[in-house]
């Protein structure tokens, strides 16, 4: 589990690190207006969407650890590339290519945790995993601060790329797609954990197809409360760092970095204590929609109680 949350925390760096430019100055070096920004923005998930299911498709048909270790580099690669760019169009295509190499990692560490952990472990395992998002923001803020303070908005995408490119090396010598192509386990231990996994689904109906997925009354809910949630976390992760630094004039971006990792400190904290007690509570929704209530009501504070006087921005809470 390390190793996937690493792997997850890599990527989520290198398409969160753009608020932090943002907040930097990347929108005056470049020109970018605010509707070049959503439209920047936008193309990332834009690739995200399209690419995500081939992507899944292709771990769960050839290989996880080929997807990932490809994509590695190619991320590494694009976000590093943003560092040197010097026109809208050249950063317009980089977050696209973005979007596309970072398409695959949820859905094929999802597959990559199925092959390994079994139903009453997958939980824990889905947690560990999700915890790399609050995790990666929280000292993500603070190195990004360290670094446009230091060097500049161009050198921090640059530094922060780099890692994704060397770890791919370390998730290709580490990583096997199944127990059973491993020399760590012994034979009996590799067939009594692949029979475990292969009886857990047959209780399980197939799903032919996406289509008959896309047709599922829980497939249906579950995405129009992903959307949602999707909407105040992105919105809240591209433009915080922005939103802290317009409340004052003479505040750094090492003050920025700080200020901008004390949610996801709390995101932290919460995440570990929701999933221990509905794993002890058997209970799902009741940490699911008093939360989002509670998430939506905050924003709607935030944006209502903000100065819209002149001189401050009007808050973009969404």
């Amino acid at each position: 589990m390390p190793i996937v949350f690493i792997t997850y925390s890599l990527a989520y760096l290198d398409r969160a690190n753009f608020s932090f430019a943002s907040a930097a100055g990347i929108t005056e070096d470049l020109g970018i207006t605010k509707g070049i920004s959503s439209l920047l923005g936008a193309l990332f998930f834009l690739g995200y969407f399209f690419f995500q299911i081939p992507g899944a498709i292709y771990a769960e048909r050839r290989s996880v650890r080929k997807l990932i270790f490809i994509c590695l580099i190619l991320w590494g690669g694009c976000a590093s590339l943003t560092g040197i760019v010097h026109n809208i169009p050249a950063l317009a295509a980089i977050r696209f290519i973005l979007g596309v190499v970072e398409a695959a990692v949820m859905p094929a560490m999802l597959i990559y945790i199925s092959n390994w952990f079994t139903k009453s472990e997958r939980s824990r395992a889905n947690t560990f995993l999700i915890l790399g998002n609050p995790v990666t923001v929280l000292w993500m803020s603070v190195v990004s601060g360290y670094l446009i303070q230091a060097f500049g908005w161009r050198e921090m995408f640059i530094i922060e790329g780099v890692p994704a490119v060397i770890w791919a090396f370390c998730w290709w010598v580490l990583v096997k797609d199944k127990p059973s192509q491993v020399s760590w386990l012994a034979e009996s231990e590799k067939a009594a954990l692949q029979e475990q996994l292969d009886r857990e689904q047959q209780g399980i109906k197939a799903v032919r197809n996406y289509g008959e997925a896309f047709r599922s009354r829980n497939v249906i809910l579950l995405c129009a409360q992903y959307f949602a949630w999707s909407i105040g976390v992105y919105g809240f992760v591209l433009w915080l760092p922005s939103i802290i630094r317009s409340g004052g004039e003479n505040m750094g971006m090492v003050e920025v970095g700080w200020l901008s990792s004390v949610p996801y400190l709390a995101a932290t904290i919460a995440m570990i204590v929701v999933s221990w007690a509905s794993d002890k509570l058997q209970n799902r929704k009741l940490f699911v929609w008093p939360l989002l209530l509670i998430g939506g009501l905050a924003f709607i504070g935030s944006g209502r109680s903000a100065p819209t006087t002149s001189g401050s921005p009007t808050p973009c809470w969404w």
